[in-house]
């Protein structure tokens, strides 16, 4: 099991090589058994996980620049390892229901290659290899959106690759400031982030470094104001795209915010809490409201992640346990949600070629299954007891609420508001009467739609009812992470701050 992450990286593009080999009319096939192996390595490297440990495991080193301390280093722990999980399913579940026609072996290829990239980052613990999966997710996600996507889709193929690429040119000078500190401290040059976490920096030096690194992650997320790119990606990306892009790179940026800047910059990361928390609010409420203004569902969605963002922005900087682990268990629930609800939207462009709610109507008349399949995901993305979508915005908010009982209250608004837009959205869609002719000839899901959308409904349910499965071994990882915080903060009113939000215990 020691090559088990090596295997996870590079196993899909291995396999995108080899698809270039297969016959077109085979690559369907082909795309889902290697997604199928993937997803059960995954399996494998959480069975084999050791939810006692802390630290990081299976972790594994090979020397790429041995001169300036350049190295291939993965591993994974509590944190880590339900995101890779998630990666390697909803990719699964991506190609299973994949809908798209046009030149369908080329996009199963790229799909491959993302993947590839996807977990890159989420193993990796070397900065500069963190930074190269980083980028090399644009990539395909750009070739996905410009080449598979809508009729504006070069426009929001660029803004989608110069937005998030100039915030991680910001991202990339911190770090190799970073570095130069570490040589200039220890004699040494190395970029692996267990090294790093072992130095304490001053307080004026983390301020600076935490916003060069917030350019980089705030722009992904997206944060208000750098949101915009988003609902036009979403708009014009094809389904399995937006899947993707909602359902995994969207995280890598609150999980950048939890691997970084948390443990490298604890004094900084309190400093800048009522900062993080008012963006958060602003994308909670603002986004909301535009999402509820919207008549194009995938628009819709798209501006209800920005807002669903937000309560996760704020269970990082609650800064103790119950907030981060809430804010990773709201990342894993808002993956699935989200890509449940693209994958919704796409089995009604598929039938109808259009995504706006205007034209549809009655639809729970003729396609039953489909419309209570889409009211259970529904329901989770509103956060709904005893579905994923509670579990995670209740620990973000029950952790936040330590810091500040108002700005939570503020912050829980996104439950009334989800469940206005949502509501509504759902009530002209699938109720009243079937008036236009062309909804009248729809015909319920089926097929790989069915299996598709069944097996996230499955993990919707048993994951709100059961979390223990995936907080006990994700608190121990976090309540080491807070504890990392408190011994590297220089200022005595940061340790005393981080105390206090940590008194309450932790998440079981």
């Amino acid at each position: 099991m020691e090559n088990i992450l090596s295997m996870l990286i590079f196993f899909p593009a291995a396999a995108a090589v080899v698809g270039f080999l297969i016959h077109k009319d085979s690559m369907r096939q082909f795309g889902v058994v290697v997604t199928v192996v993937e997803f059960v390595l995954s399996l494998l490297l959480w069975y084999y996980f050791d939810s006692n440990v802390a630290g990081m495991q299976f972790v594994q080193s090979l020397p790429l620049i041995s001169s300036y301390g350049i190295n291939y280093t993965v591993g994974v722990d509590g944190v880590s390892l339900f995101l890779i999980v998630m990666i390697t399913f909803m990719t699964m579940v991506a190609l299973i229901g994949l809908t798209e026609k046009k030149d369908v072996k080329n996009l199963i290829i790229t799909m491959l290659f993302l993947e590839m990239t996807m977990v890159g980052v989420f193993v990796s613990l070397d900065v500069i290899m963190f930074y190269i999966f980083w980028e090399l997710t644009l990539i395909p996600m750009f070739y996905v959106i410009g080449f598979w996507g809508a009729e504006k889709r070069f426009y929001a193929a660029i803004k989608f690759f110069l937005y998030t690429f100039i915030g991680s040119l910001v991202m990339l000078v911190g770090m190799l400031y970073f570095g130069y500190v570490y040589h200039e401290t220890t004699g040494v040059w190395s970029f692996s982030l267990m090294d790093w976490n072992s130095v304490v920096l001053p307080f004026d030096l983390q301020l600076w470094l935490f916003i060069a690194f917030f350019f980089g992650f705030a722009v992904k997320v997206p944060m208000f104001p750098f949101h915009t790119w988003l609902p036009l990606a979403h708009g014009q990306a094809p389904t399995i795209g937006s899947i993707m892009l909602a359902a995994v790179l969207l995280k890598m940026e609150t999980y950048g915010f939890i691997r970084f800047s948390l443990p490298l910059f604890p004094d900084a990361s309190v400093y800048f809490v009522g900062f993080m928390a008012t963006l958060g609010l602003i994308a909670i409420i603002y986004t909301a409201m535009l999402a509820y203004a919207q008549e194009d569902m995938k628009q819709m969605i798209a501006y209800s992640s920005i807002s669903h963002m937000g309560v996760i922005t704020l269970g990082v900087f609650a800064l103790n346990v119950e907030g981060i682990s809430g804010a990773v268990y709201l990342m894993i629930g808002h993956g699935i949600v989200s890509g449940a609800l693209f994958m919704s939207v796409g089995v009604l462009y598929d039938r109808r070629h259009t995504k706006m709610i205007k034209e549809f109507g009655g639809l729970a008349h003729n396609m039953p299954v489909f419309a209570t399949v889409y009211a259970i995901v529904l329901m989770a993305s509103i956060g709904l007891p005893l579905t994923i979508g509670f579990i995670g915005e209740f620990l973000s908010l029950l952790g936040f609420f330590k810091f500040s009982p108002i700005l939570t209250f503020i912050g829980a608004l996104t439950i009334i508001l989800s469940a206005v837009y949502m509501l509504a959205m759902y009530k002209r869609t699938f109720f009243g009467k079937l008036v236009k002719p062309e909804n009248k000839v729809l015909k319920d899901i089926f097929g790989r739609e069915l299996v598709a959308l069944g097996l996230l409904v499955v993990l919707i349910i048993s994951l709100g009812i059961y979390p223990k499965l995936i907080l006990d071994p994700l608190n121990t990882s976090v309540s080491q992470l807070t504890k990392v915080m408190e011994i590297k903060a220089v200022n005595e009113d940061t340790k005393e701050k981080l105390r206090a939000l940590n008194s309450i215990g932790e998440v079981k």
